[in-house]
């Protein structure tokens, strides 16, 4: 049977297409335009769109897995739409559900937990792709700029979140399930630059922003006020679930999670200075 994951394009979504490939899957990958999409041989790409469930009657032919998020359409809004795509996953024959937590109670989410499917919450703590936020400045300074530097995160790599709902769309034993899952370490923005620093060969300089500095220069990004204001909470507080270690990747997929030093070795490139082309006079 076939596993539709939805949000494929996203920086979970293909991770979660890449882990249920190398169990051996058939994934069919939902997008809105599948002639932009780029995705690895064999994988069934279709059109869709979460905020309109009509579209979605092909996509859901011969289905027995679904993943799913809890965002769609402009801004991340979230999307209201859950219990009718839940009743084409069911009338489709539909069995397992992951759904990737958003952060917050939100309309898909609270349909699933209500529904019959065995169903799987993932709930990811920050993720180590946010670091090449960094990679801009990394590259042509040298340099990273932050507030709070002090502040812990036991940040995950993006094919653990993957492998988690891959093993609960294709194993017995996961309806039901809350899995909070995180890295193997706690860090602070210090130990993330080193890090990058020792996978691209080069220093990274690390500058703490005042709030007011921080504020000043998210604003100037044109950053919503709405996010400011939750950056500004959770670096300031983090909670206790963003900063604790858990063992749900081991305990789910049977191997120890992935570390932020192997995340940079793999994204070094990111953030090594550009090589100007020759004949430029620099």
């Amino acid at each position: 049977m076939t596993i539709l994951v939805t949000g494929a394009t996203g920086t979970v979504g293909r991770r979660v297409v890449e882990q249920l490939l190398e169990r051996g899957e058939d994934v069919r990958a939902l997008t809105r335009d599948p002639a932009r999409a780029t995705f690895p041989d064999g994988v069934d790409v279709v059109a869709g769109d979460l905020t309109d469930p009509a579209s979605l009657g092909p996509a859901l032919d011969g289905v027995s897995g679904l993943h799913l998020i809890t965002f769609g359409g402009e801004f991340f809004a979230p999307l209201a739409t859950g219990e009718e795509i839940l009743a084409l996953a069911r009338a489709a024959g539909v069995r397992r559900v992951t759904v990737l937590h958003g952060g917050g109670e939100t309309p898909m989410e609270t349909a699933v937990r209500a529904s019959d499917f065995a169903w799987a919450v993932v709930m990811p703590v920050e993720f180590m792709a946010n670091a090449l936020e960094w990679a801009p400045g990394i590259r042509s300074e040298g340099v990273v700029r932050e507030p709070f530097v002090g502040r812990l995160s036991a940040m995950v790599h993006e094919a653990d979140i993957g492998a988690v709902a891959a093993a609960a769309l294709t194993e017995d034993g996961h309806g039901g399930q809350e899995y909070l899952v995180t890295g193997p370490q706690v860090l602070t923005v210090g130990d993330k630059t080193a890090a990058i620093a020792a996978a691209r060969g080069a220093d990274v300089e690390l500058v703490e922003l005042t709030e007011e500095q921080a504020l000043e220069t998210w604003r100037g990004q044109g950053m919503p006020e709405d996010v400011i204001a939750f950056l500004i909470d959770v670096y300031r507080d983090t909670p206790p679930e963003g900063r604790t270690v858990t063992d749900t990747v081991e305990k789910v997929t049977g191997r120890p999670a992935r570390s932020f030093a192997q995340w940079a070795e793999e994204h070094a490139d990111h953030f090594r200075a550009e090589v100007r082309e020759a004949g430029t006079g620099s």
